[in-house]
């Protein structure tokens, strides 16, 4: 009797010692354990379509036309810059009133005027380029008058170029008040378009403007969300 309650003392003994075993080899809390790392490590952040730009309302639109077209020019010895504050940030454009003296000048008239503020970029063809400057939101508004200023045979549509758009049916160097941007290394564009100068600050606010093309409406550009000019402010110096 004595070497049966021994022998069963024995099995008793090993069996336990199979529980805990299994316990440490990975099932119970060392499983537990596992999942609660992995569930505390963080997510890789996706990558986000216009980074720095606020989410905003699309702004009522503002009549067609109605500006005066100016009869001054810029003095072309000085240097002249329009700051842009975009609801994306800030963006400084160098006018080029030599080459386009004409189309400088109403930039610089329309500008002062508030003519540009509150409209938005209506056109963004991402790796193409970013258009706005038409007050009704639509691509086909203006300040109701134009001016021209033939571009230069070698004119070059390249990144950071701001150059004035026209319907196909105008002449070369024909502008109103809606203008672009280039964002691709080059647009391969004719020169057609008068050349209002170059991006020297804020070509990332550009960039992340550009993002926020719908790919899929090819060419019409339409935005995936509103981007809005808050103001411009000419400096001469």
């Amino acid at each position: 009797m004595l070497s049966l309650a021994l022998c069963l003392l024995a099995l008793l003994l090993a069996a336990c010692g199979d529980d805990d075993s299994g316990s440490d080899s990975g099932s119970g809390s060392g499983g537990a354990s596992a999942d609660t790392e992995r569930a505390a490590k963080p997510k890789a952040e996706e990558p986000t379509e216009g980074a720095g730009c606020k989410k905003v309302a699309a702004p009522k639109p503002k009549p067609d036309g109605g500006a005066k077209k100016p009869d001054m020019k810029l003095d072309p010895a000085k240097t002249w810059q329009v700051d842009m504050t975009t609801s994306c940030g800030e963006i400084t454009i160098e006018l080029d009133p030599k080459t386009s003296p004409n189309t400088s000048a109403s930039f610089v008239s329309l500008a002062r005027s508030g003519f540009y503020d509150g409209t938005t970029f209506h056109r963004i063809v991402p790796g193409f380029v970013i258009q706005g400057g038409d007050p009704t939101g639509t691509g086909t508004g203006g300040p109701g008058y134009s001016v021209v200023d033939t571009p230069p045979s070698d004119a070059a549509y390249t990144e950071g170029v701001v150059a004035m758009a026209k319907t196909g049916a105008e002449a070369p160097g024909t502008s109103g008040s809606q203008f672009y941007i280039v964002t691709a290394s080059d647009a391969g564009l004719p020169p057609d378009y008068a050349l209002l100068g170059k991006v020297t600050d804020g070509l990332d606010v550009v960039l992340a403007i550009s993002e926020l093309g719908d790919a899929a409406s090819g060419e019409s550009g339409t935005p995936l969300r509103p981007v809005v000019i808050e103001g411009m402010k000419v400096r001469e110096s």
